[in-house]
């Protein structure tokens, strides 16, 4: 029977490459085969299946039970068409009559092989669940197999059946990959799709320097080293505050490394990403002050019920505390998850005689300006600019020039210009910033 000997083997290959167990597969074949059986002699045929692998062989027997009067042709035979074969057969006897494996071997194989995809479908599904639903925050590796429109499709180094994407949005606009280039993400969570679980990557999300830094850091792998709070602005800064288990060992250094040499391999996977590592504190007033670093700050003051913290810091250190375009006090107040308002030593003594959260005089901030009111910047250009969805200077202030580039329409020397414009309206001087370990 070539046939019968075509599907054992393909048993047998599919037993080696899916790692599924032959027993299982003989169970689908089976039902292949009763499927076969049903749609030939009717939904309520009796039969028996063995597979014998080893001498290659398929027996299959329809079984009939012997009735005065047939009511199921599918199940049943009369006495006569029984003694027919056999002068023997008594009523109640069972008829075993042989089926050639060839008669319908086309169809049986078929609907085998629908099965065996299926289970083989749902076992792969089922194995990437169990495998990777509690390794949300893990630090993958693999290849990029793919781009479609901005996103990378991910073949995995240890696990190719599973489908691992990484969006656009959880990129990080500092890398460029191509086809076939290794790349290393965190895992940010598991979705489920109509064909599966998918597995979702990210190296902007500030689980992929947690992940980074666990790598980099054996205290951490032990423990002994919690990083318990990240804030980050992917591609130009993150900020993350650290704690110890153990008071013998500084969780700041632990990070540091060496002349720097843990964060530096950090900073260089993120293709020079700037890094402030501060101690963390369940007082919200000293994290505060640690996590404007590095600022020094003078004196904090914390409202609990609006989760509202007011730094004061002398004027020298003011522009360091905000950081250009606000970065450094933003991802403070993200870091301690505490809104933040900052005061110089000037503007807090000229309002002391108050309440001590009595809002100052509201000011007109510059950037809340229109983009048409903006002088040097082309009715084409901001055009494009409103089609994107900015529409004042607040709105595009802290996008960089490759952002723009990214705008259809938009030209290297119209990306310049823009650049021009808001380098100019920007007050605070980026080379005032300082961090840890970077």
């Amino acid at each position: 029977m070539t046939g019968t000997a075509e599907i054992l083997t393909a048993i047998r290959e599919l037993s080696n490459l899916k790692g599924l167990d032959r027993t299982e597969l003989h169970e689908l074949l089976q039902d292949g085969i009763h499927a076969a059986l049903a749609k030939k002699h009717g939904t309520t045929v009796q039969a028996e299946v063995e597979i014998d692998e080893n001498r290659g062989n398929i027996r299959i027997v329809l079984l009939k039970t012997v009735v005065a009067e047939v009511t199921d042709p599918a199940r049943e035979s009369t006495l006569e068409e029984a003694r027919f074969e056999d002068p023997e057969f008594q009523l109640g006897d069972v008829m075993e009559i042989p089926v050639d494996f060839a008669e319908f071997g086309r169809s049986a194989v078929q609907a085998a092989k629908q099965r065996i995809i299926q289970r083989v479908r749902e076992g792969e599904r089922t194995k990437i669940r169990d495998e990777f639903a509690n390794r949300v925050g893990e630090l993958l590796s693999g290849e990029v197999q793919q781009i479609e429109r901005g996103k990378l499709v991910i073949m995995l180094n240890k696990f190719r059946e599973a489908e691992a994407i990484m969006p656009y949005r959880e990129q990080n606009h500092r890398d460029h990959y191509h086809q076939g280039d290794p790349i290393r993400a965190v895992l940010k969570r598991v979705e489920e799709t109509p064909k599966g679980p998918r597995l979702i990557l990210s190296r902007a999300d500030p689980l992929f320097v947690k992940a980074l830094f666990k790598l980099e850091v054996p205290e951490i792998q032990q423990g002994i080293v919690e990083i318990r709070a990240a804030a980050r602005e992917v591609g130009s800064r993150t900020k993350i505050a650290v704690w110890s288990r153990d008071d013998s060992i500084d969780p700041v250094g632990a990070c540091v490394g060496l002349k720097g040499a843990r964060v530096q391999a950090v900073v260089n996977e993120l293709s020079g990403e700037r890094i402030d590592i501060v101690p963390w504190s369940a007082d919200p007033e000293r994290f505060a002050k640690l996590a404007l670093a590095p600022a020094k700050v003078a004196r904090v003051f914390s409202d609990p019920d609006g989760k509202t913290i007011q730094a004061v810091v002398d004027e020298d250190q003011l522009s360091l505390a905000i950081g250009r375009n606000g970065q450094n006090v933003r991802l403070a107040s993200e870091l301690t998850a505490w809104k933040i308002d900052l005061y110089s030593s000037r503007e807090w003594l000229e309002r002391s005689e108050g309440p001590i959260f009595a809002p100052l005089p509201e000011e007109q901030d510059a950037a809340d300006v229109k983009l048409t009111e903006l002088g040097g910047m082309p009715p084409a250009t901001v055009a494009i600019l409103e089609e994107a969805g900015y529409r004042t200077l607040n709105d595009i202030i802290d996008l960089e020039r490759d952002d723009l580039l990214r705008l259809p329409g938009i030209a290297p020397e119209e990306a310049d210009r823009i650049m021009s414009i808001i380098n100019e309206l920007t007050t605070e001087d980026g080379n005032t910033e300082g961090s840890t370990g970077s």
